[in-house]
């Protein structure tokens, strides 16, 4: 189960100001899936409203009804072998997204998975969160933990290049218990009744 407060956490550090995201990189579909071009760039290098705008995004992912539109999914030990979507996206996370050729592969993998009849964007954020920890006196000191992440957003175009309210994303790895939780991703659907998601096609 996701411990909402964990998520509240997260998104309180994804403010313009002080995002603990780093690096954001995306790609804008046709209605058939294609990819119709891609874009990959440090975060802090967006204008304020542009940073408020895409933080927007990620944020809709978190904040989601929790244990409904975003659930928790363990990934078997087993699936994690060369070449499976989770070394791709250990390989994304791992290069802080600045290697194209991860995400672009992510990109030619959801295309083949996922045609709605309509154009659509993907973006992924990365980010680093140093989790700070409490003393015997319940003061708020240094961090013991920095927990790396991958955020992604699957939303419609409503119009050129603008995404719309995220549809699907997921937030991998899991922050679960206020740490790393690396056997976990969490999925979210905003519609929480979808027979089967995109996700489930592809991490299967």
């Amino acid at each position: 189960m996701i411990n909402r407060d964990d998520m509240l956490e997260l998104t309180r550090r994804m403010t313009p100001a002080r995002a603990s995201i780093d690096r954001i990189a995306g790609a804008y579909f046709d209605e058939e899936g294609y990819v119709d071009g891609t874009f990959n760039t440090h975060f802090l290098k967006l204008s304020a409203s542009e940073r408020a705008k895409n933080l927007e995004l990620a944020k809709t992912v978190l904040i989601s009804k929790t244990n409904e539109q975003l659930r928790e999914y363990r990934i078997p030990e087993e699936k994690r072998k060369p070449g499976s979507i989770w070394q791709l996206f250990d390989g994304i996370r791992e290069t802080g997204l600045k290697d194209d050729a991860f995400p672009d592969l992510f990109y030619e993998l959801l295309g083949e998975k996922y045609k709605p009849g309509y154009p659509y964007a993907c973006f992924l954020f990365h980010g680093r969160y140093d989790v700070p920890v409490k003393g015997t006196d319940k003061a708020w000191q240094g961090s013991e933990e920095v927990y790396e992440y991958l955020i992604c957003a699957v939303s419609p175009l409503e119009g050129e290049y603008e995404p719309g309210v995220p549809e699907r994303g997921f937030l991998y790895p899991a922050f679960k218990d206020r740490s790393t939780a690396g056997e976990y991703i969490n999925l979210y659907e905003k519609d929480a009744g979808h027979s089967e998601s995109v996700w489930q096609k592809l991490l299967k």
